[in-house]
């Protein structure tokens, strides 16, 4: 079954910083099946994102790609997630909270 994987980046990307290694175990990701993220993609893509480098600014996840999610756009993923009222959505938004409170960019790993 397909799978994502988000994680939050303890120390903020730089602009030298090239994500384009699938590698969720170095960051401790927690896994939330397609089945609960193809279906909000479209509502996904009002939220600014970069793809794979802070140079690649984009709009939504990199669906079979690497996402970093800045700070400013957690507000806007934590809506989207949260107006699901699914439990499975639940490890997620704690995550999500947690980096917006503390500054922090989540890591989003596609299919």
């Amino acid at each position: 079954m397909a799978r994502h994987e988000f994680a939050i980046l303890k120390q903020t990307p730089s602009w030298d910083d090239i994500f384009d290694t699938y590698e969720p175990e170095r960051y401790r990701c927690i896994t939330v099946d397609d089945d609960f993220i193809e279906p909000i993609l479209t509502d996904l893509r009002e939220m600014d994102c970069y793809w794979h480098t802070l140079e690649k600014p984009e709009k939504g996840l990199a669906y079979y790609g690497i996402t970093l999610i800045p700070p400013q756009s957690l507000e806007t993923f934590l809506r989207i997630i949260s107006s699901q009222n699914k439990r499975e959505y639940a490890p997620l938004i704690q995550m999500a909270m947690d980096a917006k409170e503390n500054g922090n960019y989540l890591i989003h790993f596609g299919i």
